[in-house]
Order: structure tokens, then C-alpha cells, then sequence
């Protein structure tokens, strides 16, 4: 038996395949926790040319809630906080079901070898340096987003 639909119902057959075989891109969302306004300022505009959602805090007393209430793609978190500094956020972070997937880099001053082992073994993803060059957040950022970032490298946008 062979059922032939009329040519609007065939349309519509077709639209409706589409829609169902086509994924919606979603930019990724990224949580960055900076409490020098000039640096969150910065990050901001470099992420946002990335092509990125974000959620800004310039205080780590909520950091963990509200990873847990926007589920990020991805944590930049300073290391040296007034409230609560990175390495304990990370530690609570890292603890908790809702969060411990999530990615955290730290994004610190503190540079020197003894730090970046200290912080990782701490519980961070990765790591970079201040004063950092927009290639080297673009690199950390492509890493640990990988497919979820659709954009043109930040130099093609200049």
C-alpha cells in the first residue's frame, strides 16, 4: 500500500524533518569571577567576541550557587577573592554533584611554578597568568569549550 499526501502535507512533512534533524547552537556560558572591575571589563569584551554568554561576579561568596542555579560551560575564576579566595571556591565546587563537571581555569597573578602546581593540585582544569594575551584566553577558552564555540579567533575580528 502506497499513501501519497498532498503536496502542503509533504511540506510540511519535509519542515518538520528539518526542524527535528537541525540542533539550534546555543552559545556556550561561562562564569567569570573577577573582582578588579578593568580586568572583568576586559575579559568581558575578549569573551564576548568569542562568541560567549556570561555570567560576571566580582564576589566569591555565591560563586558555588550560582554555578549550581546556571550550570556554566565553563568557570574563570580569580584566585586572589576578598570573600572566599579561588582555591576554596574550587574545593567547594569540585565537591558538590551540580558542579564537580564544570571546568574551572584559573586566572590568577600568581605565576610562578610552585602556584600553577599548588593551584591545579587544588582542583583547577587548567591555568593562566596575568597579564595574559588575548590569544592565550582565546586558546584556554577553544580547549576546554571545544565544539560548543562557534566563532572567528578574536584577531580576525581586529
Amino acid at each position: 500500500m502506497h499513501i501519497r499526501l498532498p503536496r502542503e502535507g509533504m511540506e510540511l512533512a519535509q519542515v518538520f524533518m528539518a526542524d527535528e534533524n537541525r540542533q539550534i547552537f546555543q552559545p556556550p556560558l561561562i562564569l567569570v569571577v573577577e573582582d578588579n572591575d578593568d580586568n572583568l571589563l576586559l575579559m568581558s569584551y575578549a569573551l564576548e567576541l568569542f562568541g560567549c554568554r556570561l555570567i560576571c561576579q566580582t564576589d566569591s561568596s555565591t560563586t558555588v550557587l550560582v554555578a549550581k542555579e546556571y550550570q556554566p560551560d565553563l568557570i574563570l575564576l580569580d584566585i586572589l577573592l576578598p570573600a572566599i579566595n579561588g582555591i576554596d571556591v574550587v574545593r567547594s565546587l569540585k565537591q558538590e554533584p551540580l558542579t564537580h563537571n564544570i571546568n574551572v581555569v584559573a586566572v590568577t597573578a600568581l605565576a610562578s611554578l610552585e602556584d600553577r602546581e599548588r593551584i591545579l593540585e587544588a582542583g583547577f582544569d587548567d591555568y593562566i597568568s596575568k597579564p595574559y594575551m588575548i590569544e592565550d584566553l582565546e586558546d584556554i577558552v577553544s580547549r576546554h569549550l571545544g565544539s560548543k564555540l562557534k566563532h572567528n579567533s578574536a584577531l580576525d575580528l581586529c
